[in-house]
């Protein structure tokens, strides 16, 4: 009798920088759970999203290829199929519990079950009422919101760093894993796919105030000081508009001080060690089952957060601290314990890996190509990796910004626009100093060009 199919655990938050995770190199988080998910597992240090926003970055990865070939390039766009429909027609029970931030809401893409519980706030006409807001409805109790926290007597110097004013239970990262270990609970013996999608650590920064407590904030690196991305009018129009908005309930500073900073990331940490606690009562749950006895675990994260770094908050820019992710995969008897692997990653080569793991091939690779097979010394690593994004209201001076990065490089183009970014990564890893006109680049930025358009082109074909 051949062996049962192993059980597949995808573990996705929401805005969580690959350094957040202490076990990174040059990580800063509270994150023993993860930690030991990547000591007995592999971990890509070197892995990046398609898209610095949720929507084009998640359709990306569950349809892989990039989003100008498959459609959504900003938040909103419309997105609803994905690859889990052929787990679920090789016999697979599929289940989400969480966030997939599909468009609509409440596309099946592919499961059998959803549990939906969505961005941490969102803000649209007419509301879509997810599983959370029913328990809350329910209960009588009112969440909070961007217009609560506007009135929060820190409002104005917090950059959306608040405490979470309810029960702990009730916080968007305790409920999603308690639905999820319900519903463990619950799971009969066929073999499981199971995406669990935290709404943190996304903005607003607002851990239930114990998780304070973990954090060491002598540990917590603070943003260089320099003012790079000014000449640049995209980035300065975004700077704006959280300066002058109010999205996420957070209102941004042009010059936030040390002080704001620090309790910033504080607060950021905090919820990334709630995360952290979850996902290990998560994984005791599946031990107790049994359901770890065979199975692949996979976790990541959308994209990332600036935090402050090149003076901005949130994402929606290409700096690595954005469209750098962390992603642990855990297969015990499947993968090698302990890798850290340094191959430059594109977050949809997991999903060849993760159906060769369960003894499938991924009907539709599109552009992805296998992490295992690089793991294995059967494919070379790529040479550089992608992303792109299109304009939005955050981004409403361009049509669109596309980024090439190498293990050495980066540029980032505005298409028809004269301006655009080059980092020299080998000596400027905080892409502090930008060398679009220096013309002793001008040789590596036409190469960069050269590729970006090529690429351009291969994805105009296919779409």
């Amino acid at each position: 009798m051949p062996e049962q199919p192993p059980n597949i655990i995808l573990i996705m938050t929401d805005q969580q920088r690959w350094d957040a995770l202490a076990c990174a190199t040059g990580g800063w988080g509270h994150t023993p759970n993860l930690d030991r998910l990547a000591r007995e597992g592999v971990l890509f240090e070197q892995c990046y999203c398609a898209a610095p926003s949720c929507v084009p970055s998640r359709a990306s990865f569950f349809n892989t290829d990039w989003p100008s070939s498959i459609g959504p390039m900003k938040n909103g766009d419309r997105w609803a199929t994905s690859w889990v429909s052929q787990l679920q027609a090789a016999g697979y029970r599929t289940f989400n519990v969480g966030k997939m931030h599909t468009q609509p809401f409440d596309a099946p893409c592919g499961f059998d079950q959803r549990f939906i519980v969505e961005n941490k706030d969102r803000f649209s006409t007419p509301r879509f009422y997810d599983d959370w807001d029913k328990h809350l409805k329910q209960r009588g109790i009112h969440p909070p919101t961007r217009l609560t926290y506007k009135e929060h007597p820190e409002y104005t110097t917090a950059l959306g760093a608040i405490a979470w004013p309810l029960e702990k239970d009730l916080h968007w990262d305790h409920f999603v894993p308690d639905m999820a270990k319900w519903l463990i609970d619950d799971l009969d013996d066929k073999p499981v796919f199971l995406q669990i999608g935290f709404p943190g650590p996304h903005t607003p920064y607002d851990p239930p105030p114990e998780y304070l407590d973990l954090i060491d904030e002598s540990s917590l690196p603070l943003p260089p000081d320099y003012d790079a991305g000014k000449d640049i009018p995209p980035l300065s129009t975004y700077r704006d508009i959280m300066i002058h908005g109010n999205h996420d309930g957070i209102m941004w500073s042009d010059h936030p001080s040390r002080e704001q900073l620090l309790r910033l990331r504080k607060y950021y940490a905090a919820n990334v060690a709630l995360i952290d606690e979850q996902v290990g009562q998560i994984l005791d749950h599946l031990r107790a089952k049994g359901i770890l006895d065979n199975a692949v675990v996979v976790f990541t994260s959308d994209h990332g957060d600036a935090l402050g770094d090149h003076g901005q908050i949130q994402k929606w820019t290409m700096y690595d601290c954005i469209t750098r992710i962390p992603a642990i995969a855990w297969a015990p008897g499947r993968l090698p314990a302990g890798e850290r692997s340094q191959a430059l990653t594109a977050q949809m080569d997991l999903v060849p890996m993760i159906f060769e793991l369960a003894g499938l091939t991924l009907d539709k690779p599109g552009s992805a190509r296998s992490a295992l097979s690089v793991l294995q010394g059967e494919a070379r690593a790529r040479e550089y990796v992608f992303a792109e994004h299109g304009g939005c209201n955050m981004l409403p001076d361009i049509e669109k910004v596309a980024m090439i990065r190498t293990r050495e490089w980066k540029l980032v183009a505005y298409p028809n626009r004269e301006y655009g970014e080059l980092y020299d990564l080998r000596n400027d890893p905080d892409e502090v100093n930008n060398r679009w006109a220096d013309p002793a680049c001008a040789a590596e930025r036409a190469r960069l060009e050269k590729l970006l358009a090529a690429h351009d082109a291969s994805m105009a074909a296919a779409s």
